[in-house]
């Protein structure tokens, strides 16, 4: 396993995004906690999960308390930041909506300091901007979480460099992690990749396998492993700040994911790939 930094932290450069842990489709609990493991055996030290990733409208923080869960029972918890989210939320009929007031993020995160039962949250994402809610007032709630002593490190997700910009000058060296769409299918964020690298800010891809197509399964097949790690280690070769984080409902998926951290592709393959 390779490893990479958010913040003053080392992680491991494959994360474990834990959503399908919980929504629609969601494996039995000890399938989805035998996941968990299996991540942390294969030697990944960073989870990423939020107060709405649930399937039903009265289960808030289902894969929190699902990881906090699985982490106790495991001898490897120790190393393993944990990055959760706040300001969205699942009525239950499948939809999801963005709630960025202060109040609402100050509440959150104190649900999440309960779920994962810690004192204070590794990394705290702002979970996407409120188009209701002016943007500095949102992040400047998650300043004083941190002022708080709540959360040690604070990250932001689907936002533009302007955000990203307006964000670093409010939280200065807290912030330390952006987390937006980035697939094969889905490159318009390379600008936000670009400014991350350039300031040295983690960039944390959500959704990163949308869009695999022949040219990925070509690359995988001269290498003998599954497209999917293929396009793992593309994403990781496009910069240092890339930290990916695919989600998987199996343990032999995630052991898949995770040994695309030392999967070196050639510059002709890369040349092939988007």
């Amino acid at each position: 396993m390779r490893y990479r930094t958010i913040g003053d932290v080392e992680v491991s450069a494959i994360g474990l995004g834990a959503m399908p842990l919980s929504i629609e489709g969601r494996p039995d609990r000890d399938r989805a906690i035998a996941t968990i493991h299996a991540a942390l055996d294969a030697g990944v030290t960073l989870i990423d999960t939020a107060d709405s990733y649930h399937w039903h409208a009265d289960e808030i923080g289902h894969n929190e308390e699902l990881i906090a869960a699985a982490l106790a029972v495991h001898s490897g918890s120790d190393a393993v930041l944990v990055a959760t989210k706040g300001g969205r939320g699942r009525p239950g009929d499948g939809s999801w909506t963005v709630t960025g007031t202060p109040t609402h993020l100050k509440n959150a995160c104190e649900g999440s300091l309960k779920r994962l039962g810690v004192d204070a949250i590794g990394l705290y994402q702002l979970h996407k901007p409120d188009e209701n809610v002016p943007w500095a007032e949102s992040v400047g709630a998650i300043k004083e979480l941190a002022d708080e002593g709540k959360i040690r490190l604070a990250g932001i997700s689907n936002v533009s460099r302007a955000q990203i910009l307006e964000a670093r000058e409010i939280l200065g060296g807290t912030l330390v992690s952006v987390q937006n769409e980035h697939a094969p299918a889905h490159l318009v964020h390379e600008p936000e990749l670009t400014l991350c690298t350039e300031l040295g800010l983690a960039y944390l891809p959500w959704g990163p396998l949308r869009g695999i197509g022949a040219e990925f399964r070509a690359v995988a097949g001269e290498h003998g492993v599954s497209p999917q790690r293929v396009c793992l280690a593309w994403l990781l070769a496009k910069s240092p700040s890339m930290i990916a984080i695919p989600g998987s409902t199996r343990p032999a998926t995630i052991r898949d994911s995770a040994a695309a951290a030392d999967l070196v592709l050639t510059d002709a393959d890369l040349a092939r790939l988007p």
